[in-house]
């Protein structure tokens, strides 16, 4: 079964020799030499946002991207007017898909972006809520767009797809670890912790796509660790812990990787536990040798929802380019020194 994560204690893993670690402090993020080459993210909302960027800008580190309730890449070009009007709903009118496109072949001119060939390699799959009143379908559907100009075989690389009478959030089905009643929202008006109760398994589903055919979901078994986020990379709006799910399979290293992005207000400062308990991502790790990162977002005065930074609020206010979508973003540099501290092997 699922170990309760225990934030203010150093923990062992199995085949690990964890640093000793102070009682008043959180534990470093583990060495587990996690694959290389089988490396998925995967977000919601802000989080879908984010995960986009993190794979524009390193494509040849990942293999597979999901998207949930978020619209095009760089959408806001760095200034919240645009993330409101443009990019949530299209009160300024849809975002334009050449201008965005001009910003890449700019960024890709200076090495801000990875290569258009390895962009062409990724797996995406991309969902949308089509009730979401937080986030318009329209802009999944741009994403979507987006991606079948960047990918090498768009028909067999990309699955685009919306959900009659579904919210904006994170849809979850009957796990073999249920969440509560009173942690989920209403599958239909989102709101509330944004996991939402829908009888839709979107966790098996994003993951079948990215990297083919799975073991089926079990009981999570292994351990959620929290962790200190400051002892990879210090970084502007990242609050003080992250988790981590290792299955028990996984102890000894050498598994496969998935990053899981949260939307705004569904970090744990805001909803404890649910989101890294009950995604549905953890069933589906335990037997298919996956770890998963749940990486979190802190509020703060620039950013009262803990929202994943997605129009540039974390970098230099002086700035008129904040480059957050870039590899330079603060918070691009600290999810990948992240997932490559997972990826080295334990000392």
């Amino acid at each position: 079964m699922l170990r309760r994560c225990l934030p203010l204690a150093g923990l062992t893993l199995a085949g690990l020799a964890a640093a000793p670690v102070a009682a008043d402090r959180l534990p470093d993020l583990p060495r587990l030499a996690t694959a290389a080459d089988d490396v998925s993210v995967v977000g919601v909302s802000s989080g879908g946002y984010m995960a986009t960027q993190l794979a524009v800008a390193w494509p040849e580190r990942f293999s597979g991207l999901g998207v949930l309730g978020a619209g095009p890449w760089s959408c806001a070009q760095g200034t919240l007017r645009r993330a409101l009007g443009q990019c949530m709903t299209t009160r300024l009118g849809p975002p334009d898909l050449d201008e965005l496109e001009a910003r890449r072949l700019g960024y890709l001119e200076r090495d801000l972006v990875g290569k258009s060939e390895d962009l062409a390699e990724l797996r995406v799959f991309v969902w949308h809520g089509e009730e979401d009143d937080t986030v318009a379908p329209a802009l999944g559907r741009a994403l979507a767009e987006q991606f079948r100009g960047w990918l090498a075989n768009p028909d067999q690389q990309l699955r685009a797809r919306e959900s009659e009478r579904v919210g904006h959030g994170w849809p979850i089905g009957h796990h073999a670890e249920p969440a509560p009643a009173t942690e989920l929202a209403g599958c239909r008006q989102g709101g509330g912790t944004h996991v939402l109760n829908c009888d839709l398994d979107i966790a098996g589903e994003a993951l079948g796509w990215l990297h083919g055919e799975l073991a089926p979901p079990a009981v999570p078994e292994g351990q959620l660790l929290a962790f200190d986020q400051a002892s990879v990379r210090d970084a502007k709006g990242l609050d003080d812990a992250g988790y981590l799910f290792v299955p028990a399979a996984c102890e000894a290293g050498g598994c496969d990787l998935t990053v899981a992005l949260h939307g705004c207000g569904m970090g744990v400062e805001q909803i404890g536990e649910t989101f890294v308990r009950h995604s549905g991502l953890n069933e589906w790790a335990t037997r298919n040798r996956r770890v998963v990162l749940y990486p979190q977002a802190e509020t703060s005065l620039a950013n009262p929802q803990g929202c994943w930074d997605w129009w540039g609020f974390a970098e230099s206010t002086w700035q008129l380019d904040p480059l957050h979508d870039s590899r330079e973003g603060t918070q691009v540099r600290a999810l990948m020194a992240m997932i490559e501290r997972l990826q080295e092997s334990p000392r």
